[in-house]
């Protein structure tokens, strides 16, 4: 879970280390794009594709490098450990938030589970299954849990790099 910084509320892009900075905040008009997967089947390609769309619309993808290609791909593969921690660990995802402002790329998934997601200790790189926070953890700048205030679920979020 992230220890670099205090969780940010859900829905909102997170402070850096200091305070809030330019590289956080919404993108212009304040564009987070939202998927909801309440009862969705295929919530995991679903939520691909919706990342993909939005990867496109802001100019990631067509990737121009091989650097671009792999940060998209980054991007994709943590949706999917998300989105499928969120089918597997918490009855399914409620919602999918993707948001990108400056150089970070932010994903929430929201779910109504009770449980904390965590890289599994020590990692077990031989060992079918359990990686799936190990490489949002290996992948991302930052990655957290933010509990609901109602008590019931929790958004897990992660922020990525956008391409240099």
């Amino acid at each position: 879970m992230s220890t670099t910084r205090p969780y940010p509320p859900p829905g909102e892009p997170g402070p850096d280390a200091g305070g809030a900075s330019p590289d956080h905040l919404p993108p212009p008009g304040g564009q987070v794009r939202r998927l909801h997967l309440v009862g969705a089947s295929g919530a995991v390609p679903r939520a691909r594709d919706f990342t993909r769309q939005a990867l496109h619309d802001w100019g990631w993808l067509p990737a121009a490098t091989a650097d671009h290609r792999a940060a998209a791909e980054d991007v994709l593969l943590v949706v999917s450990e998300l989105v499928t921690n969120a089918c597997l660990h918490a009855d399914g995802p409620e919602e999918l938030r993707v948001s990108f402002a400056g150089k970070v790329l932010r994903l929430e998934v929201v779910d109504l589970g009770a449980g904390t997601p965590a890289p599994r200790t020590p990692h077990r790189a031989g060992r079918p299954g359990g990686h799936g926070m190990f490489i949002v953890q290996r992948l991302c700048l930052d990655w957290g849990v933010v509990r609901n205030e109602s008590g019931a679920g929790k958004t897990v979020w992660a922020e990525l790099a956008a391409p240099a």
